[in-house]
């Protein structure tokens, strides 16, 4: 008997499998057309033509073992054939051989194989031996609290184990894995991805392959894309509900009172994707249709939800079908380069509620990484909600509103401009202002309410100082101001008809109360103690956390500020209270505080 066969069951390992066991016995012979193939995809770094290439090699060394002939027959394709190898050239080749020599063509592709039985070609089609993906060596590597498995050639097997941010590295074997173990797991891992309907191999390139065998998202790498083949399985470790991260139910209302545009972000392994899963499922159990696009495809979510795939390698066309679909919610999996950012906002814009899963160290670098790849005026409108997830729980949420005013530290009405507010969701204090100065756009902590009124005293102060011998400023926010002098000075505070205070006021943007001075407004006072460090002075005023308070050297004032939280005031020392501060110090004066 004479047997023709093709590339797919030369990839599959089934050929060398059934000589073995006398399955089939004569002639074999291989097109060149399969061959050249093979190479090709050799060439190009693909698993499968190594495959297949190594599948001859076995095959050359089982004739010589048992004495049947291997012959190379058939025309090489030329730049044409290559050119429609997905339209079926190839295969067209590879029929006429079987046609010629009047062989037996072995294939596991199903489409060669009816159109060799309807040209009157013999023909059989192998069946492959189905395992499950369970049975597979790379499974074997995997306990219920295995996170990851890290394979790599001439080292010992690895994987981290533990709770999501309680992960450790844990030495699996003290026998480091040869290069012909890895290659027969990754074979292994390919051949069950082809045969399982809820696997697929979703990257093949040229040194790289990743194959998303059911929970499990695998990277296989070689030469000459990495220095050692290797092979790294990941598995989420945790289906977690969005009950179990204690989520509020403000929160809640938030994601499910209309269609928004929200970015999950937190640092790698700290289980965004996981969470992005809970939200999915959490909006399909209130009645919202839900995608994916993700690449790979391995969230975990209910059957219900379609996961999709970049469509022909571009997540742009994946976007054109959802939009014809019209999904409530579409769940964006690894928002990371620029086009991934385009293709959220153009959806976003078009009406879909988008949930985005990024990496970034802090809640603020998700916002960060959007500007410059959407335009400044347009990011509140893609992106309201910022979700930062680190060791499994959710750290920090944001909230982005679009405003226009005069940015945090500046006075002058002139100044104001668009600002985007980001907001801490639970406390509703802005934490940063997004603006552009001049050509920069400028991400601006702000510091809090007491730093707010600082920098309002400060404002103030230079202006009214050298209009006055002493006087004591208040600030009640970040728009009011008292301001206290002798009696006798307040007309010249005033100016005429009110004019000088009505001028500094239009200047700062700030309302400014004018009342006298007296001891009995000074209220109590008490000496402080100062320590300093490499760049601030430290007053320690315990008792008075929140509060406003009068810093006097003697009984000259030197400035008002707000006490901290821990019941200190930090001043800078390169600051002009630092200074006045470290020119009393050095004098010899006693710091007192009034409050």
């Amino acid at each position: 008997m004479k047997y023709v066969v093709d590339t797919s069951v030369l990839i599959d390992g089934r050929v060398s499998m059934m000589i073995e066991s006398g399955e089939i016995s004569g002639t074999i012979i291989i097109p060149e057309a399969a061959l050249a193939e093979l190479e090709a995809q050799a060439n190009f770094g693909k698993m499968s033509g190594f495959q297949g290439l190594e599948e001859i090699r076995r095959i050359k060394e089982l004739s010589q073992k048992l004495g049947f002939d291997v012959l190379f027959l058939g025309e090489r394709p030329g730049l044409e054939e290559i050119r429609l190898a997905k339209g079926g050239e190839i295969d067209n080749l590879i029929r006429k051989v079987a046609e010629e020599e009047k062989a037996v063509l072995l294939t596991s592709d199903r489409v060669q194989y009816l159109v060799a039985i309807a040209k009157g070609i013999d023909a059989y089609y192998v069946t492959r031996d189905r395992k499950k993906p369970d049975e597979t060596t790379i499974y074997s590597f995997f306990t219920s609290d295995t996170a990851s498995v890290h394979l790599r050639e001439g080292v010992e097997p690895y994987a981290k184990r533990g709770r999501i941010g309680a992960l450790k590295l844990v030495k699996l074997s003290d026998e480091v894995m040869e290069l012909s173990d890895l290659r027969k797991i990754a074979h292994e891992i390919l051949e069950v991805a082809r045969q399982d309907e809820e696997s697929s191999i979703e990257i093949e390139r040229h040194g790289v392959t990743v194959v998303q065998l059911r929970d499990l998202r695998i990277a296989i790498a070689e030469r000459p894309f990495a220095d050692r083949m290797e092979i790294t399985a990941v598995r989420p470790i945790a289906k977690v509900s969005i009950e179990e991260y204690g989520i509020s139910e403000e929160l809640k209302r938030r994601i499910v009172e209309r269609q928004r545009g929200i970015l999950i972000s937190g640092p790698p392994g700290a289980g965004k994707s996981t969470f992005a899963a809970s939200v999915a499922n959490f909006l399909m159990e209130n009645g919202y249709m839900v995608k994916t696009m993700e690449s790979p495809r391995d969230l975990m979510v209910r059957d219900e939800i379609t996961q999709y795939a970049p469509l022909e390698g571009d997540m742009s066309l994946t976007a054109d079908v959802l939009l014809l679909v019209r999904p409530d919610y579409t769940i964006y999996d690894e928002v990371r380069k620029t086009s991934d950012f385009q293709v959220f906002a153009d959806m976003r814009l078009a009406g879909v509620g988008m949930i985005g899963v990024t990496h970034a160290t802090r809640a603020i670098d998700a916002i960060q990484r959007m500007i410059g790849r959407v335009e400044l005026g347009v990011i509140p409108q893609v992106v309201d909600t910022v979700i930062f997830i680190d060791a499994g729980k959710i750290t920090k949420v944001y909230e982005l509103r679009f405003t226009v005013k005069v940015p945090h530290g500046m006075f002058e009405a002139d100044l104001a401009r668009p600002v985007i507010e980001v907001v801490d969701f639970e406390t509703k204090r802005v934490e940063y202002e997004i603006y552009t100065y001049g050509e920069q756009v400028v991400v601006m902590p702000v510091e809090g309410e007491e730093a707010d009124y600082t920098i309002v005293a400060n404002a103030v102060e230079n202006k009214i100082k050298d209009y006055l011998s002493l006087y004591e400023i208040e600030a009640l926010g970040e728009r009011k101001v008292v301001v206290r002098v002798p009696e006798d000075e307040i007309p010249h505070l005033l100016g005429r008809k009110g004019r000088r205070i009505h001028k500094i006021e239009e200047e700062l943007g700030i309302r400014i109360e004018v009342q006298p001075l007296r001891e009995e407004i000074l209220g109590e006072r008490r000496e402080a103690s100062v320590d300093e460090t490499g760049k601030h002075y430290i007053i320690y005023a315990d008792g008075l956390q929140g509060r406003q308070v009068n810093v006097y050297a003697e009984n000259e004032y030197l400035f008002t500020a707000s006490v901290g939280r821990k019941g200190v005031i930090r001043v800078k020392k390169d600051s002009e209270n630092g200074k006045a501060l470290r020119l009393a110090l050095m004098k010899g004066n006693t710091i007192y505080i009034h409050y």
